[in-house]
C-alpha cells in the first residue's frame, strides 16, 4: 500500500531499555491458609504469596526479595526446601504449574527493561484446575503436590529427573500436607479425611507413575470432624501426627495412624498449627495462638494478641497502646502460622491480612520482632502526595473495598520528615494512617477466608458490591483528599488530621473516577463520574462549603459537556473512534459507554474543560 503523500515515513528500529526496572517491595499478601506460608531456619526468611508474586523477607534484615511468576498466575501454595535452596510453589488458573525456584543460582536475564529474576529449574503440568498444597520430601528428593477440589489428585515427583513418580485420586477436598520427618510417608487431611500415605519406591527404575498408596487414619469418635490442618511430630516426637479440628480440638496420631489423645483448644475455631521439637502453636479465631507440648499436650501459653480490629495506628507510638485495646475490641482471626526454631521466630499471618513476626525465645515472654498491616481486599486507587502539603514527603495514598483509605511511605521518619498525625508508631513501619468509613468495620477481615462461620454452608462469603473506596484524589495543594465508594457517596477529608468534613450522597451507584481542577484557575472545583452515568461539577473553594454547580445526564452513552456557567467559546473536545483512537468532534459527544477517569483541560482565555476516558 503506497503511504499518502505527506506522511512521516515509518521507520521500525529495535526499542533498546536503558533502565532496568526492580521490584523494590510489596504492600499486601494474599496468604488464605497454611499451605501459602512457610520459614527456612537457614537463611531466617519467610515466604509468602501476594498475588503472583513469592515475597522473602528477611526476618533479621527487614529485607525484601522476590519470585515473579513468569505465567502470571495466582501464587497458592508455597514450600522450602530442607536446605534452603530451593522453593517449590502451586498456583490457580488454566492449566496450573508446579514450579521449583534456585534461590542461590545465578538469576536469569528478565524481559527487556526488567531487572534479572530468580531462576526457575523445573515445571511440571498435571493439574488441571489449580493445586492447594505443594511440599518438598525432607531428602528434597520428592514434590508432592495436591490439586484443588475441582482436581483431587495427589502427585509425586522426582523433580530433577523431571519424572512423576506416583499419583492417585482422593475422595474429598484437601486442606493441608505435611512430610514425616523419617520421609517415609505424608499425611493429607480434609473434611472427615486424614490419610497416611507412603513412599515406598527405593531405586527402581520407573518409566510411568504408578498408584500412590494410602491408608486411612483412625479417627474413633472423631469421624465426624472437619480437620483443617496437620503437621508431624519431630525428634523424639518424630512418630506422631498433630492434626487440629475447625471445631477447636488438637489431636495426636500414633506410628500405627490410631488417635492417640486430644485436648480442646478452648476456642471458637482453630484454623493453623506449626510444630517444633520443643512446642506446638495452634493459631485460631479472634487472634489467639496457643502453645502446647508436643510430648504430653499440656498447655504451655497464650502468646500476646495482635492490634484490634479498627486500631488508629497513628496513636500507636508506644508499646503501651497495644496492650490496652477498649473493651469490646475484636480481633483477626489466625490462618497461617510458620516456626523458625533455629531463630525462634513464630510467624502469623491474620485474616485482616496483617503478618505479626513474634520473638519466641523467652517463652513466657513473647516479643513482637515484625508487623505490617495490609488492606484486606482489592486495591482500587493509588495517589501521590504533592510536595508543600501535610503529609510526609514521598507519601502516598490508597484506597480499597475493605472500606479503609490509607497512608504509606516508604521512607524512615524521623523528626525532619515526620509531619503532626503522621509519625513512627509500633504497628508499621509503611502504614501511617487508617482511615475508616464503615464504622462497623465489616470488610476488615477478608470474608473469603474468614473461618469463624467455616461449618454454615449458606454463609454468604462475597461483598455486596455496595462497600469500599472506589476512587481517591488529592486537590493539588495537598490540603484536601476526596473520596467515593460504592455506594455513590463523596466524602471530602482534611489531610492534616484526616477528618472528614463533608460527606455528599451524590451519585446513585459507585463513584468512579474524581477530578480537582488546577490550582492556577480561580476556582477550585471537583468533578465527580459515576456508574448512574452522571457527571457532578461542585465548587470546594468556598470556606465550609460545597456546593453543586452542575449535572450532566446524557441521553444516550456517555456525553461530554462544558460547564456551561464560565464558557465564552467553544473550542474542541474529542469523541472515540475506532480501535480506540481520538478524533475531533463539535458534537461534544463522547461513545465510551461509562467514565472511567477525568481530566480537566485548559484552553484559550482559562476556560475549564473535562475529557472522560
Amino acid at each position: 500500500m503506497m503511504a499518502p503523500r505527506n506522511s512521516t515515513p515509518i521507520i521500525e528500529r529495535e526499542v533498546v531499555s536503558i533502565y532496568q526496572v526492580k521490584l523494590e517491595r510489596v504492600l499486601g499478601v494474599t496468604v488464605s491458609n497454611n499451605a501459602a506460608l512457610d520459614s527456612d531456619t537457614n537463611s531466617e526468611t519467610v515466604a509468602y504469596p501476594a498475588g503472583c508474586t513469592v515475597v522473602l523477607f528477611n526476618s533479621e534484615t527487614g529485607d525484601q526479595s522476590h519470585i515473579i511468576n513468569t505465567s502470571r498466575k495466582t501464587i497458592t501454595s508455597l514450600a522450602f526446601s530442607s536446605c534452603g535452596r530451593y522453593l517449590v510453589t502451586g498456583e490457580c488458573g488454566h492449566q496450573p504449574a508446579v514450579r521449583v525456584w534456585d534461590l542461590q543460582a545465578d538469576p536469569q536475564p528478565g524481559a527487556p527493561g526488567i531487572a534479572p529474576q530468580v531462576q526457575q529449574v523445573a515445571e511440571f503440568f498435571s493439574h488441571k484446575y489449580g493445586i492447594s498444597c505443594v511440599a518438598f520430601s525432607p531428602s528434597g528428593k520428592y514434590v508432592v503436590s495436591i490439586g484443588t477440589q475441582h482436581d483431587m489428585i495427589v502427585n509425586v515427583w522426582d523433580w530433577k529427573n523431571n519424572i512423576k513418580v506416583a499419583s492417585n485420586k482422593v475422595s474429598t477436598k484437601v486442606k493441608a500436607l505435611a512430610f514425616a520427618e523419617n520421609g517415609s510417608y505424608f499425611v493429607t487431611v480434609g473434611n472427615r479425611h486424614v490419610k497416611f500415605w507412603f513412599l515406598e519406591y527405593g531405586k527402581a527404575k520407573y518409566k510411568e507413575a504408578v498408584p500412590l498408596m494410602g491408608r486411612s487414619a483412625i479417627l474413633g469418635e472423631q469421624r465426624n470432624n472437619y480437620f483443617c490442618d496437620v503437621a508431624c511430630g519431630k525428634a523424639q516426637c518424630g512418630d506422631s501426627t498433630y492434626a487440629i479440628t475447625r471445631s477447636g480440638l488438637l489431636c495426636e496420631f500414633n506410628n500405627r495412624r490410631l488417635l492417640d489423645k486430644w485436648v480442646e483448644l478452648r476456642t471458637s475455631s482453630a484454623n493453623c498449627i506449626t510444630v517444633g521439637k520443643t512446642y506446638i502453636f495452634v493459631g485460631c479465631a479472634e487472634g489467639i495462638v496457643r502453645c502446647f507440648d508436643p510430648t504430653t499436650l499440656r498447655f504451655v501459653t497464650t502468646l500476646p494478641r495482635t492490634h484490634y480490629l479498627g486500631v488508629d495506628v497513628s496513636q500507636g507510638l508506644n508499646i503501651t497502646h497495644m496492650s490496652s485495646p477498649p473493651p469490646d475490641a475484636k480481633y483477626p482471626d489466625a490462618i497461617a502460622i510458620t516456626y523458625d526454631e533455629t531463630n525462634k521466630k513464630l510467624t502469623c499471618v491474620y485474616n485482616d491480612h496483617s503478618i505479626y513476626v513474634w520473638d519466641i525465645h523467652n517463652i513466657r515472654r513473647v516479643g513482637k520482632s515484625h508487623s505490617f498491616l495490609y488492606h484486606s481486599a482489592c486495591i482500587w486507587g493509588v495517589e501521590m502526595s504533592p510536595s508543600h502539603c501535610p503529609l510526609p514527603p514521598g507519601s502516598f495514598l490508597t484506597c480499597s473495598s475493605d472500606d479503609t483509605i490509607r497512608v504509606w511511605t516508604l521512607d524512615k521518619l524521623n523528626d525532619k520528615n515526620a509531619r503532626g498525625v503522621y509519625q513512627r508508631n509500633i504497628y508499621s513501619n509503611e502504614l501511617l494512617k487508617v482511615v475508616y468509613i464503615d464504622s462497623d468495620m465489616t470488610y476488615l477481615k477478608d470474608l473469603d477466608i474468614s473461618t469463624s462461620n467455616a461449618g454454615n454452608d449458606k454463609q454468604d462469603s462475597s461483598y455486596d458490591g455496595r462497600n469500599g473506596v472506589r476512587a481517591i484524589r488529592l486537590s493539588p495543594d495537598g490540603k484536601q483528599l476526596a473520596s467515593g465508594d460504592r455506594a455513590g457517596n463523596i466524602r471530602i477529608l482534611e489531610t492534616k488530621g484526616m477528618t472528614e468534613d463533608f460527606k455528599i450522597e451524590a451519585h446513585d451507584a459507585e463513584v468512579l473516577c474524581l477530578e480537582y481542577s488546577q490550582i492556577d484557575f480561580d476556582k477550585k472545583l471537583l468533578a465527580s463520574a459515576s456508574r448512574d452515568r452522571l457527571i457532578h461539577v461542585f465548587d470546594v473553594n468556598k470556606v465550609n462549603t460545597f456546593r453543586l454547580l452542575n449535572i450532566w445526564r446524557p441521553t444516550w452513552g456517555l456525553q461530554v459537556n462544558y460547564l456551561a456557567p464560565y464558557v465564552g467559546r467553544v473550542s474542541w473536545v474529542f469523541k472515540g473512534g475506532k480501535k480506540g483512537r481520538l478524533k475531533k468532534s463539535t458534537s461534544g459527544r463522547c461513545k465510551y459507554l461509562l467514565p472511567k477517569a477525568l481530566l480537566f483541560f485548559y484552553f484559550p482565555f482559562n476556560l475549564p474543560r473535562i475529557l472522560t476516558l
